[in-house]
């Protein structure tokens, strides 16, 4: 961690280097000393300090500097840093002035020139000015903070990309937070230039987009490489596994990312029935995880840009991503899995996030404390967002169309709800309107089994319905089914079209498109489990056959 900052200045250079040298050989290994003989540099230099979350101590300061007043000076940093103790360093004919600057600026000291013995006059007057300093003294946060509105869809952007990249940060909402306000004044941003991301090293994005911060964070955004043995694209459990297996293989392997890793498993507060967890992981760890054996086997991570097409030439593959640039491969794995479905009421894209959400449970559970919400969805992730949101929602309630969630829910989860006293399920009912001001405010349900609605109060609606396969950006002949999911295998011969396209004198591997070269694996593929084992499994499989492919071509 950084050391607090002794802030030092004084215009007389003789006497800026006796004090900084006094200060320094008692003080150094503790603290980090400035110093400068100009006040109105010191004072350009307190927003950059305030940007990297620096934290000073203390500063000492000449009375008479022909910039400003010492008093002065110390009454400008106070708006800086004003838990730092202020003592004014003074001349016998101006003790008046420092003991008015007592009551003007809060002035925890004054000092009278010349301080020797340091021993006797400097050192016991510091100690104990540090000594009260550091047992009031919380440390700041030492990392990324975004400064938005908490109901603002920009700001939840922004939240979920970060959170879906197991990137730390710190949320502060403008209308509640006056360190969040401090900050905009500090750096003269405007209400229009939110949200705003502050970083350590003090550089500020203005409404930034998930590729500016991609940039600012280092992510890759372009290949190092003129040609892959394979590139998968899509970075949720299959894709991951498939980087795994593709990296520690041998083989020369790029993973292209739109968002974040982990994909809808990534975003689960709590997964259970993970082989060899017996405690369960969220996904966020699950994905931490596999990101660390992605890095360690020379995997490149291009992130966060998105495929918009795929060429064929010469029976390699050349993949368009979607800031223009190409990647070249030999064989391709397509892991882009599915999204949730749009609901159906009115006024949902109204409140898309300004209370409502699509998944993203964690990143916005924190400010529906003490409040109602609602769930729509009985599946495994609904019930899992559910259990997550439950200790901190005031009561949550789980909307499904059907009578229970034993056709659609895993058992312990079931269970586990029943268990959980401020969690409901509203069975046979469906979200028809949604109604509030600037954010949620209130939903409305119907019985589909009378037509009768009733409204309720809810703060926030998390959406987790039905499964449409990321497909719709393949505009290479590749065969998908009337749902959009793309078919592999022997599967493939049920289609006319599969002859018009397939060549070769050999059947299509079990996970291959009717594109030689191209794979499927995981939620994307019609058929598959739609299980976070499964889809690992079929990432580690899609591999093995890339190997037979490479090895005829």
């Amino acid at each position: 961690m950084t050391k607090p900052i002794l802030f030092i200045v004084d215009d007389d250079a003789q006497v800026l280097r006796t004090i900084v040298r006094d200060v320094r050989n008692v003080y150094g290994k503790e603290y980090r000393i400035l110093s400068t003989p100009s006040a109105r540099e010191a004072l350009d230099s307190l927003n950059d300090l305030r940007n990297k979350r620096e934290t000073v101590a203390m500063f000492l300061s000449d009375q008479r500097m022909p910039e400003m007043l010492g008093v002065e000076f110390l009454r400008q940093a106070k708006d800086y840093f004003p838990e730092a103790k202020r003592i004014l360093l003074t001349a016998y004919s101006d003790t008046d002035a420092a003991i008015r600057a007592i009551n003007e600026v809060q002035l925890d000291y004054y000092l009278m020139k010349p301080w020797d013995p340091p021993e006797e006059r400097l050192y016991p007057v510091l100690n104990d000015q540090l000594e009260e300093w550091q047992s009031t003294h919380v440390p700041p946060f030492k990392g990324i903070r975004i400064v938005g509105y908490q109901w603002s869809p920009r700001s939840h952007e922004i939240k979920d990309f970060f959170s879906g990249n197991l990137i730390p940060y710190q949320w502060q909402d403008v209308e509640s937070n006056p360190d969040a306000k401090e900050l905009m004044s500090l750096n003269n941003i405007e209400t229009k230039d939110l949200p705003a991301v502050f970083f350590d090293d003090g550089v500020v994005l203005r409404n930034p987009t998930t590729r500016d911060i991609g940039e600012k964070t280092g992510m890759r955004s372009k290949g190092t490489k003129t040609m892959y043995d394979v590139t998968i694209i899509g970075a949720g459990p299959a894709g991951l596994a498939a980087a795994v297996y593709g990296g520690s293989e041998g083989l020369s392997t790029a993973l292209i990312e739109k968002r974040a890793p982990g994909g809808q498993a990534g975003t689960s507060s709590r997964i259970e029935n993970y082989l060899g967890f017996p405690n369960g992981l969220s996904g966020a760890e699950l994905s931490r995880r596999a990101l660390s054996q992605v890095t360690r086997f020379g995997v490149e991570l291009i992130s966060p840009l998105e495929v918009v097409d795929i060429a064929l030439k010469d029976g390699y593959k050349i993949i368009t991503l979607s800031d223009g640039s190409k990647l070249n491969t030999r064989s391709i794995v397509v892991t882009t899995g599915v999204d949730y479905r749009t609901l159906e009421a009115a006024d949902v894209e109204r409140f898309t996030g300004a209370g409502v959400y699509y998944g993203s449970a964690t990143t916005e559970a924190h400010a529906c404390r003490e409040q109602d919400v609602y769930v729509v969805g009985g599946g495994n992730s609904a019930g899992q967002a559910a259990m997550y949101l439950s200790t901190f929602a005031r009561k949550v309630y789980i909307v499904i169309r059907r009578p229970s969630l034993t056709e659609s829910m895993s058992h312990y989860l079931i269970e586990q709800i029943r268990g959980t006293p401020n969690i409901e399920v509203a069975p046979c009912s469906v979200i028809t309107r949604l109604g509030g001001g600037e954010r949620l405010e209130e939903v409305t349900l119907q019985d589909v089994k009378t037509g009768a609605e009733r409204t309720e109060k809810a703060a926030a609606l998390f959406i987790f319905i039905g499964a449409r396969p990321v497909t719709d950006w393949i505009q290479v002949d590749i065969i998908k089914d009337n749902k959009g999911f793309i078919e592999t295998g022997r599967d493939l011969f049920k289609y006319d079209d599969f002859k018009k396209s397939w060549k070769l004198g050999r059947e299509p591997y079990l996970l291959e498109t009717c594109s030689p070269g191209i794979f499927a694996a995981g939620d994307v593929r019609s058929g598959a489990m739609n299980r976070v084992a499964s889809a690992v499994g079929e990432g580690a499989m899609a591999i093995k056959f890339i190997h037979e492919y490479l090895a005829e071509n």
